[in-house]
């Protein structure tokens, strides 16, 4: 028996390995200039969107096992949370953004054939984001202890939740180098091995947390009573079992892509050459990233709006929002994870100057995002009670909860095609007018919207809100996608390695 499992892993991994070495080859096509019949384009999208799909939703998982540990706690605990999530998004999403300015340059530059001129973008991309992050590092903590208060919290979840805030905001250094490394990957068509790191970071989160959130306690495993060893640190412990399981993950990224990596790795003569950023790379990553950024900083600002909105409310609704927001991720994470293929097929169709393959990509990543977001709607609607149930055991933030999450089912398909079409526009570099169409969405629909019917009808008011803005979003999105003037900004010439160092 142990044989016979053993052998059909190794298939299994086999199988896994030949269809990653056949998207490899197809992504050499697309260099190299050679056709790619529909069935190829398909099977290409399919072979980089499921690891992508599969890193997110391991990604959100943990995040869901972070929220149903806390919430066993209590409803003051699971609040103190729910309280400080949007604003650590912000923080999250920011260096996230950052890294991207970087990650779309090696894209185009592996796409154009210029190696050399990639790995030069990933030495300055080190450098310039490990300097944001300390940045970003010092801000959070300025502000940990007063931004409590300032988001509406009672004083009985404050103090817990600033240092809740405080430990993730400290670790930003390393965490945007994860950021950093996994999207240089992803842009080199290397979905595996982020993928795979993901998972065990949601392993090693889940290994960190139950030693460290709950005490010292008596245990009854398969009939037999066991003492399990506990730090007891509440939310405390939540944060760094999180933060632990980052760094560790980040540092392995970090090896595989500088010494593992074909056509990024730095070794030899390349790992010496410079790290100090150059103008051109810099200039070229803020034109990238800053409207990302923008964009980014807009739509978490309406979420803390949203947070602002919810938190007179009082703690059940505040407990319900936040873990409904983390029960809705399951849904529309696989979202993200194809919108991240959109990115790496259209970054490397653009870098080859090949436009049409650069459209079609788009198109059929589109396409792969509403069907499959659409059968997530579907499924959280019906498990609605299951997936908040899990997360906390008070009958009113479950209640609540499932009610608001059936709200925004009907919205998954549109925001699918705003998520991949996002990804889309960003291989090819274009992120100003995007990130224009997601204010004037969030802003002039959304918080609006929730703030007149949070009166009349609570938390549904809110989410029915949400559910509106998120349609008009992916409407808005298909429209640009459709005019087709994404793609029209001209040639994108790469300038010769000579050019970007130092």
């Amino acid at each position: 028996m142990a044989a016979k499992l053993v052998k059909i892993y190794v298939l299994r991994k086999r199988s896994f390995l030949s269809n990653f070495a056949s998207a490899m080859a197809n992504i050499e096509q697309i260099r190299n200039g050679e056709e790619l019949s529909f069935r190829s384009r398909v099977a290409l999208t399919a072979k980089l969107s499921v690891p992508a799909i599969m890193a997110q939703l391991s990604t959100i998982l943990m995040q869901y096992i972070d929220a149903s540990m806390v919430g066993r706690l209590g409803p003051e605990p699971a609040a103190s949370v729910g309280l400080m999530n949007s604003s650590l998004w912000m923080f999250w999403g920011v260096c996230s953004m950052l890294t991207m300015g970087f990650s779309v340059q090696v894209a185009h530059r592996l796409g154009a054939k210029d190696n050399s001129g990639a790995r030069a973008v990933l030495r300055q991309g080190i450098v310039s984001c490990v300097i944001a992050g300390t940045l970003m590092a010092l801000l959070g903590a300025a502000i940990a202890f007063p931004l409590p208060h300032w988001l509406g919290g009672h004083d009985g979840i404050c103090h817990g939740a600033a240092i809740y805030f405080l430990i993730f905001v400290s670790a930003l250094p390393v965490l945007i180098l994860n950021y950093l490394a996994g999207g240089m990957l992803r842009c080199a068509g290397n979905m595996k091995i982020p993928g795979l790191l993901s998972v065990l970071m949601c392993v090693l989160d889940v290994v960190f947390n139950f030693f460290l959130i709950f005490p010292h306690r008596n245990v009854v495993l398969m009939c037999m009573p066991l003492e399990m060893p506990g730090a007891g640190l509440g939310i405390t412990g939540a944060a760094l079992g999180t933060v632990a399981a980052e760094c560790v993950c980040t540092f392995i990224l970090l090896w595989y892509l500088c010494r593992r990596q074909r056509d990024l790795e730095l070794r030899g003569a390349e790992a010496r050459k410079s790290y100090r950023p150059t103008r051109l790379v810099l200039r070229r990553a803020a034109k990238i990233a800053v409207p990302m950024t923008f964009e980014h900083i807009v739509f978490c600002g309406a979420q803390i709006m949203i947070t602002v909105i919810v938190a007179p409310l009082g703690v059940v609704a505040i407990a319900a929002n936040a873990f409904a927001v983390t029960a809705e991720s399951l849904c529309y994470m696989p979202g993200f994870g194809i919108g991240e293929a959109a990115t790496a097929l259209c970054g490397q169709a653009y870098g080859a100057s090949r436009y049409d393959l650069v459209r079609g990509f788009a198109h059929l990543t589109t396409a792969l995002g509403i069907v499959v977001m659409s059968i997530m709607g579907v499924a959280m609607y019906f498990a609605a009670d299951l997936m908040m149930g899990i997360m906390s055991p008070d009958p009113a933030v479950t209640a609540l909860g499932a009610q608001v999450l059936r709200i925004e089912a009907w919205a998954e398909p549109m925001y699918a095609a705003s998520i991949v079409a996002y990804g889309a526009f960003v291989g090819v570099g274009d992120t100003m007018i995007p990130a224009i169409m997601n204010f004037g969405s969030i802003w002039l629909v959304r918080i609006p919207l929730a703030a007149w019917l949070a009166g009349t009808m609570g938390l549904p008011g809110v989410w029915i809100a949400m559910c509106a803005e998120l349609c008009f979003r992916g409407g808005i999105f298909l429209w640009r996608m459709a005019t087709g003037k994404w793609l029209h900004k001209g040639k994108n010439p790469q300038p010769s390695p000579d050019f970007i160092e130092p």
